[in-house]
């Protein structure tokens, strides 16, 4: 994975288009996510980044800007790929994308058997439990002054 590359993309693009074949294996054919829940309106805004490792996309995730802070979300990692630190890697870097733009409250919602990843990075989650996309998942949150510089 040393040549682990992530890029921020437009949706667009020939690599945003990879992006969401990353997402469609990953939410709709192995969590059995509905499509029309999976896409959604926050796509055409959305800051997307990408994951590369060996010349292929194997990663995603999208920040969303909203007023009250920036939402990551659709956090996804190929199988194959898992387990060698690209969701923690792209998250990271989209943290710094959200404080470049001088934003400092992040959000996200998690399913709840990833909880502990997002902890590890800083959120904290809060609420009670909901269901999304038929998955139990809670609210996580972080600020700036909460995160490693």
């Amino acid at each position: 994975m040393s040549d682990l590359t992530i890029l921020p993309v437009s949706i667009a693009s020939d690599l945003g288009a990879l992006a969401l074949e990353v997402r469609r294996k990953v939410f709709i054919v192995e969590q059995n996510v509905p499509e029309t829940v999976e896409r959604d309106a926050y796509d055409a805004e959305a800051i997307h980044l990408v994951a590369i490792d060996g010349g292929d996309v194997v990663g995603t995730l999208r920040i969303v800007f909203l007023p009250e802070h920036a939402k990551f979300g659709r956090v996804a990692v190929l199988r194959h790929a898992r387990g060698k630190g690209i969701a923690s890697r792209m998250m990271q870097a989209g943290m710094k994308i959200a404080r470049s733009r001088g934003e400092s409250r992040f959000y996200l919602t998690s399913q709840a058997d990833k909880i502990s990843f997002y902890e590890k990075l800083g959120f904290v989650a809060y609420g009670d439990a909901f269901e999304e996309a038929g998955m139990p998942h809670r609210a996580m949150k972080t600020y700036l002054t909460d995160l490693q510089a």
